[in-house]
């Protein structure tokens, strides 16, 4: 079946979801917008319509609200408010765990227990089990495990196995998925090792609030296209969440601010 025929039915699967979400974000970034998301409302509307279906309240709701705007912007999170799914699938995506960018970033804190800069299919497959279990639902492990690949298939961006910070905050919706803004600021390596020393004015290895208030000042003001200065206190908010008892050390930093070098 093809994505725009999971459209007609009553209630899709992980996989069916997966397939949906593939087509109409047709370039990866991870959100619709544009003429994908008017393709995804205008065939919506023309799958239910054959399959004898009226749109539901969400479905219409979301229509409403997007169908007759150009700069409107999805991630997955929105998606999952408006197709009807099985049962468990997708419940984590509206854990109260993850209504706001700092509580994402204290959960990610949880499960990159190790501080590698990524969550490995176990961690994930733990980081699922939990928010399930925080919506009051048991699932056995085979299903867990197919949740756990499916969320890889949809998440993991370089296809390596783990999910990355920036991967992994697709979980957020939209508006709240701050690291969507620093996409187009971050540094080289070398970039970032020469700010983050100039920020560390006291050389002690880390960045505290204060620095880090200072480093995102001048980010604002570089990036202005980007970046909101009136969003400072939440993006400095967010990003301390990543932080040692409010010491902020490069490697979590860099997480926000540092570019993979090729």
């Amino acid at each position: 079946m093809t994505a725009e025929a999971h459209l007609q039915g009553v209630e899709i699967s992980a996989a069916q979801f997966f397939e949906i979400w593939h087509h109409y974000d047709s370039d990866g970034n991870g959100y619709m917008d544009g003429k994908e998301l008017q393709n995804f409302i205008q065939e919506l509307q023309q799958a239910r319509k054959k399959a004898g279906l009226d749109l539901t309240p969400e479905m219409k709701a979301f229509v409403d609200q997007y169908g007759k705007t150009t700069d409107g912007k999805i991630g997955i999170v929105e998606l999952a408010q408006v197709l009807p799914t099985e049962e468990n699938f997708l419940l984590f995506f509206r854990c109260q765990q993850l209504k706001s960018s700092e509580d994402f970033m204290q959960t990610w804190r949880k499960y990159d227990s190790d501080h590698s800069g990524f969550i490995d299919s176990e961690e994930l497959k733990s980081f699922l089990k939990d928010l399930l279990q925080k919506a009051n639902k048991q699932i056995e492990d085979s299903k867990l495990t197919e949740y756990t690949e499916i969320m890889l298939r949809m998440f993991d961006a370089n296809n390596d196995g783990k999910l990355e910070l920036t991967e992994l905050a697709r979980l957020l919706p939209v508006q709240e998925n701050f690291l969507i803004k620093f996409q187009g600021v971050k540094m080289c390596a070398k970039e970032f090792n020469k700010a983050f020393e100039m920020y560390d004015q006291d050389g002690n290895g880390y960045i505290d609030e204060n620095e880090l208030d200072a480093l995102l000042k001048d980010l604002c003001e570089k990036n202005k296209k980007e970046l909101d200065i009136n969003n400072l206190a939440t993006y400095k908010k967010s990003i301390m969440a990543l932080s040692d008892g409010g010491k902020l050390y490069r490697a979590e930093l860099a997480l926000i601010l540092c570019a993979e070098e090729n």
